[in-house]
Order: C-alpha cells, then structure tokens, then sequence
C-alpha cells in the first residue's frame, strides 16, 4: 500500500525519515496498525504537502495518510475514510510577544500551510498579513524558523504540534489554541470504494480492540481520546 506524506520533523505525529524509507510518530504508527489488520505492507511516498493528493489523483500513491483534515475543497478531490485523529489549531508566537488573542493581532505577519486547514483559520484573525508556506519538504521547520528570525510574527499549527513546541523550546509561547474540532482522515483516489470501505473495517476495529487508543496515548498522553464519538459523527454508521 502506497501512502503519500510528507517528510518532515513534526513529532509526536511523525519524525523525519532517517533513510527515505521508514518513518515513525503516532501517524505511521496508526498507520501499521491499520494495514496490519487489512494484511497489506506499507510504502511510504514522500513528497512536498501540495503533491499529496495530486499523487493519488494520478496513480502514483494509494492514499494520503499525512495530516489530512477532512475539509470539503479535499474532499473533492479525494475520498476519505473515518477519522484516525482529532485536532484542534494553536497559534505559535516567539516567547517575548504578548499576543494571546485574535484580537492582539492586527499588523502581524502569521503563517500558515497553504491551502490548510490552519490557512483558513489563519483567514479570520482581523487585520494579519496571511505568508503561505508549502514549497519545501520540511514545511513545520521552515515556520519554526521563519518565526525565530522574526520574518513572520507566528504561524498557525495543530495543536498536537504546537504546543510541545510551545511548552519545551525557551524562544515560543504558545499564544492560544481554538477548538476547531478537526477530522483527520486517509483520501483515496475517487470512486475507489473497495479501498475505503477496506480502511474504514480496520479502523473501527483498532478503535473496538483499544489498540488505536493505546497508541494514541503513547504519542500523545496530554490530548484526551477522541475517536468514537467522531467516527460516528462522520459516518453515521458503521461500514456495512
């Protein structure tokens, strides 16, 4: 099974490839999990955020599993299964700035994935010049830094993310986080309904067995569980 991400230093969801091959964090981790129960292998397919899901659209992958909030342009263009994880958004600035509130924002320079989910929340802080990132292969590193150095003010993260960062490295303060309530789901091609209703099986059975929830808490022991009231908030039933 050929899965698009992309290779990027963003624990806990994944770390950077340390050969191009392997990958680890809770979304690989999740994603063994899930296609051990289909009994499929996994190839990672690395490329830059915005060749994700083109890569699917044209063959070259099977599915995105890398930070896929289930928004409806994404939805247009892939099919998504049942959420693996639910995220809120945080706003990251550098640790001198008293920014805590949209409000304190206005003439700030914020960051932002494009085309994401964080972009459109970015959208409704009043009075921000919005800076898109997306061009490199380590996109949350370049916003890092992009903030450290003072080219932009913050940027717009998940929170799973950002607040590690936000609490363990001296120069960032996490300014606030807003319960966005994201679903994060793996988009296969369209139309290709046998792979979804697969995937979505073995979803709902490493939610049945808790074995999705323990890895959850092994990554992320401070973010509660989230996963069966939004499964079937999004499905509405189980797969049949």
């Amino acid at each position: 099974m050929r899965l698009a991400c992309i290779d990027s230093e963003a624990l806990p969801l994944f770390a950077k490839s340390p050969d191009g091959v392997t990958r680890d964090g809770y979304e690989p981790e999740a994603a063994r999990l899930v296609f051990d129960r289909i009994g499929a292998e996994i190839e990672w397919v690395m490329v830059p955020w915005e060749e994700m899901i083109p890569a699917v659209r044209r063959g070259d992958a099977d599915a995105v599993w890398c930070g896929q909030g289930m928004t409806a342009e994404r939805a247009a263009l892939v099919d998504f299964t049942h959420p693996y994880a639910v995220f809120n958004e945080t706003l990251i600035v550098r640790a001198d700035d008293p920014a805590r509130a949209a409000e304190h924002l206005d003439g700030y320079r914020i960051g932002a994935i494009a085309n994401s989910t964080n972009m459109k929340l970015a959208e409704t802080f009043p009075g921000v010049e919005l800076v898109s990132f997306g061009a490199s292969d380590d996109v949350f590193g370049d916003m890092i830094e992009a903030t450290r150095s003072g080219a932009i003010d913050g940027f717009v993260d998940d929170d799973v993310v950002m607040i590690p960062l936000g609490k363990e490295d001296p120069d960032f303060v996490e300014a606030f986080t807003v319960l966005t309530g994201n679903r994060w789901g793996i988009g296969v091609a369209p139309g290709n309904e046998a792979l979804r209703r697969e995937i979505n099986a073995a979803i709902e059975g490493v939610i049945d067995d808790g074995s999705l929830e323990k890895i959850w808490a092994k990554w992320m022991p401070l973010l509660p569980f989230p996963l069966e009231a939004a499964l079937l908030a999004t499905s509405g039933r189980r797969e049949q």
